[in-house]
């Protein structure tokens, strides 16, 4: 188990936002984070971050997917939501091949940290 008294759980008070849910309630949602100071007023220093977010059904069930829409607005991250999704998908898809062809290209040779779970589970009849 971790050591709780190394755990660093204090906010960040000069990167706070609110955030606010905006959805159609079929394709996804943009969530808008607005930079606050620590009092809650926005903090006009910082730019209002879009992040839109989805999801595409896998074998697996279904996978969440989250990207950045670059907009200044809401009308703009609306506007180049339908993009900013493809992007995202294409990149999370191409993620998950790299994974794939790592994954089936490590060899497990003794010495290895799963060379003796990958063992372990072969049987002899």
């Amino acid at each position: 188990m971790a050591d709780l008294d190394q755990m660093n759980a204090e906010m960040d008070v000069n990167a706070l936002v609110r955030e606010e849910v905006i959805t159609d309630r079929k394709i996804g949602t943009i969530r808008v984070l607005t930079p606050v100071t620590l009092e809650g007023v926005r903090d006009m220093t910082r730019e209002v971050v879009y992040l839109g977010e989805t999801q595409i059904m896998t074998q697996m069930g279904p996978l969440p997917i989250s990207f950045q829409i670059k907009a200044t607005s809401l009308a703009e991250a609306v506007k180049g939501y339908g993009e900013a999704a493809k992007a995202g998908v294409q990149e999370t898809i191409a993620k998950l091949e790299e994974m794939r062809r790592e994954a089936a290209s490590k060899i497990v040779t003794p010495g290895d940290a799963g060379f003796a779970a990958a063992a372990s589970k072969i049987q002899m009849p």
